[in-house]
């Protein structure tokens, strides 16, 4: 009887030490969903933060202070810059700003129907690959930013993002945000814009090492003109409306 119970007891042995076993795969399951779900919540309140607080120098801006021995660039808030600035801003990279939560699905279609020539990033999307991510063309970016710019569209306001685009933009060669341009260019704070000088600065947007608002080609100068009559238009049919006080 003695021998029978013994060997009976056997298997619950064998299974209390397969339970004190280390499951590796499990492990690293876990753990990468800890570590997964830690990263989303820390992203997730410095995107908050961002909100109200001045996000720090953009990587981009580091790389560019370091290879130029230092760049031109002042912090100004949404209350200081003139709105003709921020309408240029948006007719020229964004008219449709208000209507879409991130993504601009008809400039997306356009964009596939040219052939990929067209750009199709939105404003809200261009904020988040500068304040959060970097410059060049790879799917790991565009995977991170398409996930990060509808975060952004919900906890920022509109203005927020206008504001936060306006001031981390290069407008030159070392020089970035609208405070730095408007004195780089024309010698005036942003507040004294003219619709003119606005237009020409967001007319350098696309290409700001190679287009100057000083002294403008005439491509610039034509660019710049229907940049003018653009912020005119989204004033005047209500989609500026977003972002204006």
């Amino acid at each position: 009887m003695a021998t029978k119970r013994a060997a009976r007891k056997k298997p619950a042995r064998a299974k209390s030490k397969r339970k004190g076993q280390i499951r590796p795969v499990r492990w690293i399951f876990v753990w990468t969903l800890r570590i997964g779900i830690l990263l989303t919540v820390t992203a997730f309140l410095v995107i908050a933060a961002h909100s109200v607080m001045t996000p720090p120098k953009t990587h981009y801006m580091r790389q560019e202070a370091k290879r130029l021995g230092g760049i031109d660039y002042v912090w100004v808030p949404y209350e200081e810059i003139s709105p003709v600035m921020a309408r240029a801003v948006v007719a020229a990279e964004d008219a449709n700003f208000c209507a879409h939560w991130g993504f601009d699905m008809a400039a997306i279609r356009d964009a596939i129907e040219a052939g990929g020539t067209r750009g199709a990033s939105t404003i809200s999307q261009q904020t988040v690959k500068n304040v959060y991510l970097w410059h060049g063309r790879s799917w790991s970016r565009k995977a991170l930013e398409a996930v990060i710019t509808p975060v952004v569209e919900i906890i920022w306001s509109k203005q927020r993002i206008v504001e936060v685009y306006m001031n981390i933009a290069e407008f030159d060669e070392g020089v970035f945000g609208v405070e730095a341009a408007s004195y780089h260019y024309f010698g005036v704070g942003p507040a004294d814009l003219t619709a003119r000088q606005a237009s020409l600065l967001a007319a350098v947007l696309p290409n700001p090492k190679k287009r100057s608002a000083s002294r403008p080609s005439s491509g610039v100068q034509k660019r710049a003109v229907s940049i003018r009559d653009g912020a005119a238009t989204i004033r005047r049919d209500g989609r500026s409306s977003c972002f204006e006080d």
